[in-house]
């Protein structure tokens, strides 16, 4: 998945730029100060890196930064379960590329967009992890950590870190839960005691999920009986029973308008009312006389919930609770008791915990067993690369050594050694190296781990941002067919100060810094044919005269005679081919 796009908007000193990207190997240059870096800078903020207010132009409201990649069929199969479950678009006829947008405000506020849709800074640092492949110009820094050495040689070995470290988090876990238990041993047994006790308490009472409000309303009833009685029987008495009751008055009045009610319509309605009233009081005796049937007066079942709601409430105030949490405080309690019966159960735990370690000690011996086949590979290829670099007759290794203790990295340290010079012994690399050493060693080793990298695990697209200082001459021709070679195969971009290498690119891009108006921006564009000439006699001297022009058509010419020669030599017999042209 190439980069074929990069816009910048208000980012840094740009104003607005957009630059198109090719394929095979492009070189960066300018004059110092020009801003080189600032292509590199904007595409690792749209990859995620962290962003501040100071990356918006001065009088600018945000800057806003995209980076489109073309899609490759190995890196679009790689990539769409991971889009697919984040919820992006997939790459496909009527998405054909992959969009990464990053705007940063004035007060330092960062957005982020995947095709389109929003987008974590996380998930933009993940999706750019399968993308571009960075070397920085400080990058022999990481080789001196013990971490960064042991991620490259774990990267070279296609270890599976992820299985590691799960299987490293719950051996830790297992181990945890045991250590815990035997330092609260005594302490559990206390705890225990109290649970179980509380426990039986209210085991006694056994209380219901929803008994609480059926004993109040049935408590309720049965206390209030004879109150229910006396009020029935009155009731009842008024409305039916009694001489004088309403239905038997509202019998006589009906009676007496029933004869008259066919001649006068006002006392037609005032029947129906009647009637209507009389059949409304002969429902509620009938309620009445029900109420009286169904209502008893049991002393004994009274008796009975007293009791029952007087030890409920008593619990209630010995454990601190309202009545109604005593049934989710009994569950509670249980469950408590059995996770504590678990954690006293020391020899499980030790079980579990060896079970844990033998399961990560597995895929540990998997890892060290890739690791050792990784190692020397990856050292005799360096070494080679070091003979051509200005190092002959040195020699690089990888060291791996054996810890004293289970680590969550694995079962052994890396570390990478050196020797300068033929004879000398091979020593930790931050020890015995210069600084222009480290550097060549930090190329080497970029480039032979590109290069060595499998078909699932290459990037398309890698960067070098200034990684060749302090190299020079001779080193620095090879240098530039190393990265010419590498284009052949991949998209490489590097940021240089080496007419040499930017002899060697297939493309060149110019970076220039000027004043408009009160303010500095800067520009990037390509450059070829008289262009270009100019460019790499500056670079070879700074003032450009009629040898530096002879001396840099020349290494342009040699530079493509090579880049024919290797794209002849990869061209399968029959096919034709035609060699990439250099910008």
């Amino acid at each position: 998945m190439m980069l074929r796009r990069l816009t910048l908007r208000d980012f840094v000193i740009v104003t607005s730029l957009e630059v198109d990207l090719g394929a095979g190997f492009t070189a960066l240059t300018g004059e110092t100060g020009a801003g080189k870096s600032i292509l590199i800078d904007a595409l690792q903020l749209a990859l995620g890196s962290r962003s501040d207010a100071g990356v918006v132009r001065e009088g600018a409201a945000r800057a806003d930064i995209t980076a489109e990649f073309e899609p490759s069929s190995v890196l679009i199969a790689r990539l769409a379960p991971w889009l697919e479950e984040a919820g992006f678009d997939a790459i496909d006829d009527e998405q054909p590329a992959l969009l990464l947008r990053r705007v940063v405000d004035a007060q330092g506020k960062s957005r982020a967009w995947i095709n389109g849709s929003p987008a974590t800074v996380a998930q933009l640092r993940e999706l750019g992890e399968h993308l571009v492949d960075i070397h920085g110009q400080h990058a022999w820094q990481s080789l001196t950590r013990a971490d960064s050495v042991r991620a490259l040689v774990d990267a070279q070995a296609g270890v599976d870190t992820a299985a590691l470290q799960a299987a490293w988090s719950t051996r830790r876990e297992a181990q945890r839960r045991l250590d815990e238990a035997k330092a609260r041993q005594a302490s559990l047994d206390s705890e225990r005691e109290r649970l179980q006790w509380q426990i039986t308490e209210l085991d006694k009472l056994n209380p219901g999920a929803d008994e609480w409000p059926e004993l109040n309303a049935e408590h309720q009833r049965l206390a209030h009986g004879q109150a229910i009685l006396d009020a029935a029987q009155l009731a009842l008495n008024a409305v039916s029973e009694a001489d004088d009751s309403a239905d038997s008055l509202t019998s006589r009045a009906i009676h007496a308008l029933e004869d008259v009610a066919g001649v006068e319509q006002n006392l037609a309605d005032a029947l129906e009312v009647l009637r209507g009233a009389q059949a409304q009081l002969q429902d509620a005796a009938h309620s009445l006389n029900a109420a009286l049937r169904h209502t008893e007066l049991d002393p004994d079942r009274l008796g009975e919930l007293d009791t029952r709601l007087s030890t409920w409430m008593g619990l209630a105030r010995r454990f601190r609770k309202t009545a109604d949490e005593l049934p989710g405080t009994l569950l509670a309690w249980k469950a408590e008791l059995a996770e504590l019966d678990a954690a006293a159960d020391i020899d499980g735990l030790a079980r579990e915990a060896d079970k844990a370690h033998a399961a990560w000690l597995k895929v540990a011996q998997g890892v060290s067993r890739q690791r050792a086949k990784a190692a020397p590979q990856l050292a005799a290829s360096v070494t080679q690369a070091m003979q051509a670099l200005g190092m002959a007759g040195g020699r690089f290794e990888v060291a791996l050594t054996a810890q004293p203790e289970p680590q969550a990295y694995g079962l052994e340290s890396a570390e990478f050694l050196v020797a300068g010079h033929a004879g000398s012994t091979p020593r930790p690399l931050g020890k015995v190296a210069s600084g222009g050493e480290l550097s060549r060693l930090a190329l080497a080793i970029a480039v032979t781990t590109s290069q060595q990298a499998g078909l699932d695990e290459q990037v398309d697209t890698l960067i070098f941002d200034e990684i060749d200082s302090g190299v020079g001459g001779q080193v620095a021709d090879t240098v530039g067919r190393l990265m010419q070679q590498l284009g052949e195969g991949r998209q490489v971009l590097a940021v240089t100060h080496l007419a040499q290498v930017a002899a060697s690119a297939h493309h060149h891009l110019v970076v220039s810094k000027a004043l408009q108006g009160k303010q500095t921006t800067s520009d990037i564009r390509p450059v070829d044919g008289d262009t270009r000439v100019q460019e790499v006699a500056r670079m070879l001297g700074g003032s450009i005269t009629d040898t530096s022009r002879a001396h840099a058509q020349a290494m342009l010419a040699q530079a493509h005679e090579a880049a024919a020669k290797v794209q002849a030599a990869a061209t399968p017999a029959g096919k034709g081919g035609k060699p990439r042209k250099a910008a």
